[in-house]
């Protein structure tokens, strides 16, 4: 029997949903649905320049894994690149190392010890609730 997978750690959530090709309306492509941990590994390999043993340390996996998970992420990038398809990124096996929130009208991210219930940059009159991304 197989042991169970351990919940990779991600720093901070995407600040956006996903990508779309440029010149094609979102509800005509395809979808490529990537994962909060490949998200992370590509952040933290390409963006934030670490070596693949030190974003494994980061996400708390071995360096094995994080290979497997970062070949995964460049496969679903080139894939959405050639065939013209979007890029959603959700789900997965994550935990946040804070709790964030999203406000559903302006964007913003929140991290917060508390449950805030609405976003502080928003005008009172507009104020929607947050979503909670840790659920």
């Amino acid at each position: 029997m197989p042991r169970p997978k351990k919940k990779r750690k991600i720093n901070h959530p995407p600040k956006m949903l996903g990508f779309k090709p440029f010149g094609i309306r979102l509800c005509d492509t395809e979808q490529v649905i990537m994962q909060y941990e490949e998200y992370e590994t590509v952040k933290l390999v390409v963006y934030d320049n670490l070596s693949q043993e030190e974003a494994a340390e980061r996400i708390e996996v071995s360096r094995p894994t994080l290979t497997r998970i970062y070949n995964s992420a460049l496969k679903k990038i080139g894939q959405a690149f050639v065939e013209g398809k979007s890029i959603i990124i959700k789900g997965g096996d994550f935990e946040f190392e804070k709790n964030w929130y999203k406000c559903k009208r302006c964007f913003k991210l929140i991290d917060s010890i508390d449950h805030p219930t609405t976003c502080d940059d928003c005008p009172d009159d507009k104020k929607e609730e947050l979503e909670n991304l840790n659920a």
